[in-house]
């Protein structure tokens, strides 16, 4: 079985400065990440950094070549062109542990990952302007058919008092475990499917998840203001952060179920309306496969 999970938020850094003059860490170490043994569960991304309860410590987990170029500058899978070794999969994972000044925002750590891709990759980029397909999220006919969000039960306000080590998790009859509300990972992929639980989510992060599912830029045209919560399951064809799904990811028998462009349709009453528009596009001009030496 394998099982993956993220939280998707995503911001775009353009405009990068000369690398010289971007902020580094005050130590830190690339490795390549060692091959998995089976097809047990994989830990993918990243932990610390601002706004963590670690801000001086940063890692970067076994994370792939276009993982850490997309994470560096904020960007949507989607807005990558890069070699197909960069954008595929089954090539090397890397780790990197890091250290750095009480104090950093978020957007010094992503120039300090951006040097440190440079210094120890030789990362080369630049943005140029690309027109793509795109998608306008709108409410569909006969409205929306999930509920604005309601205030958490008393036995979950008084979570924090659970006993250590016993999480109230159940499983569903689709084998995907239930996290007391708003506990847990939002999306989870697991068996050939996908399941996306959103709490208290507006519209707006929810169009920024969509994008990474349809490898497009989504904007919110729904109207909608207000934070809700819903579940959506479907069939997925994108690996978590929007790339390929990753070799031997399939079930041995292909599950049933809708697209993700059906599902937001029929279990949410969304609908996902194709266009055009130009977006920022990230050009990798020159990467080196393996990093030099710590």
């Amino acid at each position: 079985m394998r099982i993956a999970w993220a939280g998707l938020v995503c911001l775009c850094v353009f405009g990068q400065p000369p690398a010289d003059d971007r902020p580094s860490f005050e130590v830190a170490s690339v490795k390549v990440h060692p091959r998995p043994v089976g097809n047990g569960p994989q830990r993918v991304g990243t932990s610390g950094g601002p706004g963590s309860g670690d801000p001086t410590r940063y890692s970067m987990a076994n994370m792939s070549a276009a993982n850490l170029i997309t994470t560096a500058y904020r960007i949507r899978r989607y807005q990558l062109s890069a070699p197909d070794w960069i954008t595929g999969f089954g090539g090397d994972t890397f780790d990197i542990e890091a250290r750095l000044a009480e104090g950093t925002s978020k957007e010094q750590l992503s120039l300090m990952v951006q040097r440190l891709l440079a210094e120890r990759f030789g990362l080369k980029a630049h943005f140029e302007k690309k027109e793509m397909p795109t998608y306008d999220l709108v409410v569909a006919k006969g409205g929306p058919t999930f509920q604005q969000a309601a205030p958490p039960p008393a036995e979950e306000k008084n979570a924090g008092s659970r006993a250590a080590g016993q999480p109230k998790i159940m499983i569903d009859k689709d084998g995907f475990p239930l996290f007391p509300r708003g506990d847990g990972p939002g999306l989870i992929k697991m068996n050939g499917k996908a399941r996306l639980r959103d709490v208290g989510e507006t519209m707006d992060l929810f169009a920024s998840e969509c994008s990474v599912e349809v490898g497009r830029p989504v904007t919110n045209a729904t109207g909608l203001t207000g934070k809700y919560d819903f579940e959506l399951t479907w069939v997925p064809d994108r690996g978590m952060d929007g790339g390929p799904l990753p070799a031997g990811a399939e079930p041995a028998s292909a599950p049933s179920g809708p697209t993700f462009l059906e599902a937001v349709q029929q279990q949410l009453g969304l609908r996902l309306d194709a266009k055009k528009g130009l977006v920022d596009i990230l050009v990798v001009d020159h990467m080196e496969k393996r990093p030099a030496e710590n």
